[in-house]
């Protein structure tokens, strides 16, 4: 009974501060319908595990699992599969700009991962890859859905 009575105080508590928290949020709030939001949210979870598994394969020295991954998964080559056509009218011209760095910079890694195979400059890997991820930093530094 007490762990129901601090759930429903713990829920109100968040209730009443997350509107608070929003309205201090300085990113640009980018407004889509719902199932659009949940897609564009599952498409950035789906890049997260993918950036987890390129670091895990270069790693074990896998270059060319690695370079798969990327360009499969967030590369030029799965706008198709994330439905990217769809979702570009809802986000701001900003937001498009780095979703389609984010999107070449993949490939560019793709391809500087395919070379790594051959010669061994893990530095330059490591450095494409930064250059990916560092997108994702940006949209998420200067957007938010919710």
């Amino acid at each position: 009974m007490r762990h129901t009575s601090a759930s429903v105080t713990l829920a109100m508590s968040l209730a009443i501060l997350l509107p608070a928290a929003h309205a201090d949020d300085p990113r640009q709030l980018v407004e889509m319908p719902a199932p659009m939001q949940e897609h564009m949210l599952a498409n950035m979870r789906d890049h997260l595990v993918a950036v987890g598994e390129i670091q895990a394969a270069l790693g074990k020295g896998d270059f060319d699992r690695a370079a798969d991954v990327a360009e499969q998964r967030i590369g030029m080559s799965s706008l198709q599969t994330h439905g990217a056509s769809h979702m570009a009218p809802y986000m701001p011209k900003g937001m498009q700009d780095i979703g389609t760095a984010m999107h070449h910079a993949a490939s560019r890694f793709a391809r500087t991962a395919q070379e790594t195979a051959v010669t061994n400059d893990m530095p330059r890997a490591i450095g494409a890859l930064a250059e990916l991820t560092q997108q994702c930093a940006a949209c998420h530094a200067g957007y938010r859905l919710r």
